[in-house]
């Protein structure tokens, strides 16, 4: 889901100005700019010549007939007019490739990013503020997880507008647990590790799989959060999962593998297939996988819960799906009015996004008593349990290159869990130096 930045785009951004000019009347309050009251821009206001947009995103997967079928339904409404490209590619190669196309004069208009690359294609000069775009369609951070809302926020411009969230969800079998007498998975880290052992007995031989890369690196950043450690300094200069609270939460999930109660050295997403297969009972993944499940024609009954609280503090890995409009697209008055209708209908209809699995990042649309039965919106019943990878430039090569090796040389008894991530912690402050010589503080 990362991947590494390595070209600047030589465009320059596009003004303020030139922005509110290219977006449609919404209605101006004299000393105020738009009025904050603008619910949204109406349906067929676009009056300029017929324009094409491209939309690059990531979403090869499952979740990929759902955004194509929300495009095509805005290419219907604008026909003639509008035409969205979607442009897919895999995320970890999207990311290096939106600042070489620009650069060269290619690339998206509209693309759709994670929250924790905003900061780093804003300071390669890679896409254009969306502040006068975001008042015109009414938008404001009461409507918003906070956290997904002030992520889209770099050196005072909002570059992004939220689409959905997506977390890791507690997932298990029910089956199995009826075995020793549940209905559901155990809420606080004692009974979970108590139905652990109860599940080995009953028959289980390897009840939880701890992978030591995907996602693996998720899971021991919620449990660093749930033991109240955080990731970076205020300032971005320090990596501080080396903490004590690292220490505990990597040395809980070795602990699992010391107990029997996962396998060694289980690899990327295999724990996964371990789950749907019925080979384990319970697993910690993303709620991309609720699909997948639903879908699966095999015997395999099971639940979704938030991640037990092991530490102190409920917490739990999230991340953000973002709408952001990139300097190709910024100067061309045309294609900022299109762009604007684009995130503005992909916004006020992210209701039908939470049928690929996803969270809807606006509140109003999230507690909307029809989405009310879809397992994954229990999991943001209380939006402040989701933690987020700051909005740092280059924060993306920080935890690629250092935080999940970390994590991987523990699970993998290359080294004890403080010993990797004192080895991580080092090479993450180096280049968490390396990017405020780059980007700037």
């Amino acid at each position: 889901m990362t991947g590494t930045l390595s070209r600047r785009s030589a465009l320059g951004l596009c003004g303020a100005a030139g922005l509110a000019a290219a977006l449609p009347s919404c209605g101006r309050d004299a000393g105020t700019g738009f009025a904050p009251a603008s619910p949204a821009l109406p349906a067929g206001e676009y009056s300029g010549p017929r324009v094409t947009l491209d939309c690059w995103n990531g979403f090869t997967g499952g979740d990929g007939p759902y955004l194509r079928a929300m495009l095509e339904a805005f290419n219907r409404r604008f026909s003639g007019r509008i035409a969205v490209r979607n442009v897919t590619r895999r995320w970890e190669d999207l990311y290096p490739a939106i600042p070489m196309a620009i650069a060269a004069g290619r690339g998206p208009d509209v693309a759709i990013v994670h929250n924790d690359w905003i900061a780093t294609l804003a300071a390669r000069r890679t896409l254009v503020p969306l502040d006068d775009l975001a008042g015109a369609l009414g938008l404001t951070g009461s409507d918003f997880v906070p956290a997904v809302w002030n992520a889209g926020i770099y050196r005072g411009r909002r570059y992004s507008v939220p689409f959905d969230v997506h977390c890791l969800g507690g997932y298990w079998n029910r089956a199995h647990l009826e075995r020793i007498g549940l209905t559901g998975a155990p809420a606080d880290g004692v009974s979970y590790e108590e139905a652990l052992g109860r599940l080995r007995q009953a028959g289980i031989a390897a009840p939880f799989w701890v992978p030591n890369r995907w996602p693996g690196h998720l899971m021991f950043m919620s449990l660093l959060w749930q033991f109240g450690g955080e990731l970076y300094s205020e300032d971005g200069s320090k990596a501080l999962w080396g903490s004590d609270a690292g220490a505990k939460a990597l040395g809980w999930m070795v602990e699992q593998i010391d107990k029997g109660l996962s396998p060694a050295k289980v690899a990327q997403d295999g724990q996964y297939a371990a789950f749907k297969n019925g080979a384990s009972s319970f697993t910690w993944d993303g709620i991309w996988q609720i699909n997948d499940l639903t879908s699966n024609t095999g015997s395999l009954r099971w639940g979704l819960s938030p991640l037990p609280v092991v530490g102190g503090t409920a917490a739990v890995w999230s991340s953000s799906h973002n709408f952001v409009m990139t300097s190709r697209a910024g100067g061309d008055p045309d294609k900022v009015r299109a762009a604007g209708l684009l995130i503005d209908h992909m916004s006020r209809l992210s209701a039908r996004w939470a049928g690929a699995g996803m969270i809807p990042a606006r509140t109003s649309v999230r507690l909307d008593p029809s989405l009310a039965g879809l397992p994954q919106i229990r999991l943001a019943a209380d939006p402040g349990v989701l933690r987020f990878l700051p909005s740092l430039p280059g924060v993306g090569d920080v935890q690629t290159k250092a935080l999940e090796p970390a994590v991987a040389r523990a699970v993998l008894k290359e080294a004890s869990p403080a010993e990797a991530l004192k080895a991580g912690v080092a090479l993450a402050d180096r280049l968490l130096a390396e990017n405020t010589r780059k980007y700037g503080r």
